[in-house]
């Protein structure tokens, strides 16, 4: 495939060569002939001028400087999580996201744009789960703030506050696209279990992303989809995307199947999915632990962990056998469920990916599908949840609306293909 080389590909090249790297050196890492090698050289010639490349006797360097490393943290968050980094560093969008960022929710009139340039912007954000399309009819928006979207703006120079904490609340929209869900998936159910299966690998990443595994969007695919293991990758990397698949698939056949949440179905997922660690797996834990970088997050004493569970799956038991409940209780209930179980935190290690996998469980029994977190919304979920000073029910409940519209939006879309 012939594909143009633009100037932060050549940046990236030059960034993690270490070395000093001479311009037929950069061509061939892009499979380029001597045809092409004046505009590498040109590329090279033009980051230099823009202060991120040094020139050396041996060739072309990176100088690091804190624009040049802000510029790499882009490149380098995009290509883990698989969004192209030439689409997002466009002035214009970030003049966009400048623009958004200051705002709840953003349509056309707040910007002085194109409807068709608002339109690109908008479908780059949203494909890479940076952004929620509120309403099409008139068209609304709001773009997610993350590390990235921060990085972007401070790199083409915007300083000025952005709004990090919004509690609008979207029951009303979720309520009207599931109708919508229900009635597409009841006249194709078969579609819908093949869309389940289409999140499942970006659902494994962003889970143990959050977890610390450094295993990229991309390999995760490989690994899981195409069978195909990646040569630098870790073993014990490896088999945690292993494992969580495992969990992940039987949670969703438990829920599929109505099989209401146990003890012992708890012990289960986490033992699929802690596999790797067989002396703790499906183990509740007999020791203190706390959360690395954490100190304010309190966790039940190991002695009250079986006592507090059993109230926990009680309080459970008893809100899955009501009839009637409206979207706000169930929403409510999941946050508290959530972060209970977070904080009794039973096991000595892979909590918070069991956390996230009952969660989805208790949900999706309500019928209320969720199937991802979406990579613009992880950095806010990660800060109410185990990275939070105190408990922030009330902010993970905005934040959980936000996952479960995004994901309603994605689902009805693809069914109504």
């Amino acid at each position: 495939m012939h594909f143009m080389v633009t100037k932060y590909d050549v940046f990236e090249a030059v960034y993690t060569n270490r070395h000093a790297i001479k311009p037929i050196e950069v061509a061939k890492k892009f499979k380029k002939n001597e045809r092409e090698y004046d505009n590498i050289h040109r590329l090279l010639t033009e980051l230099m001028q823009e202060g991120l490349l040094a020139k050396t006797s041996y060739g072309f360097q990176a100088k690091k400087t804190e624009n040049s490393n802000l510029l790499y943290e882009i490149i380098y968050h995009c290509l883990r999580n698989d969004i192209n980094y030439n689409e997002l560093l466009n002035p214009g969008l970030a003049q966009f996201v400048s623009r958004a960022l200051q705002k709840k929710e953003i349509t056309p009139r707040d910007v002085n744009l194109h409807s068709v340039t608002f339109r690109k912007y908008i479908d780059i954000l949203y494909k890479n789960g940076l952004l929620l399309i509120i309403s099409e009819k008139p068209l609304k928006v709001k773009v997610f703030y993350n590390i990235l979207l921060n990085n972007l703006l401070f790199y083409f120079g915007y300083r000025h506050k952005v709004i990090t904490e919004d509690i609008t609340n979207y029951l009303e929209d979720i309520e009207k696209e599931l109708t919508k869900f229900r009635r597409l998936k009841r006249e194709n159910e078969a579609r819908y279990q093949q869309i389940i299966s289409e999140f499942e690998v970006s659902f494994i990443h962003h889970s143990l992303a959050l977890e610390g595994n450094p295993i990229t969007l991309n390999e995760t695919k490989r690994i899981l989809k195409d069978k195909i293991i990646p040569a630098n990758l870790k073993s014990e990397d490896i088999d945690e995307v292993k494992n969580y698949q495992k969990a992940l698939l039987q949670m969703l056949k438990d829920s599929r199947d109505k099989n209401p949440l146990t003890l012992q179905t708890i012990l289960d997922y986490h033992f699929l999915a802690m596999q790797h660690n067989l002396n703790i797996a499906g183990k509740i834990r007999k020791i203190k632990v706390h959360i690395s970088g954490n100190p304010n997050f309190k966790i039940t004493k190991a002695k009250n962990i079986e006592r507090e569970l059993e109230e926990l799956i009680k309080k459970y038991n008893e809100f899955i056998k009501k009839e009637k409940v409206s979207l706000k209780e169930i929403l409510n209930f999941a946050v508290y469920f959530h972060n209970e179980f977070q904080h009794i935190h039973p096991f000595e290690d892979g909590n918070s990916r069991t956390t996230r996998l009952v969660t989805f469980h208790l949900l999706q029994s309500k019928n209320v599908p969720i199937l991802d977190i979406p990579f613009g919304l992880l950095d806010e979920y990660l800060g109410y949840t185990k990275a939070a000073r105190v408990r922030e029910d009330a902010k993970l409940l905005s934040n959980l609306q936000k996952i479960i519209l995004f994901n309603l939006k994605k689902i009805n879309e693809r069914l109504s293909q």
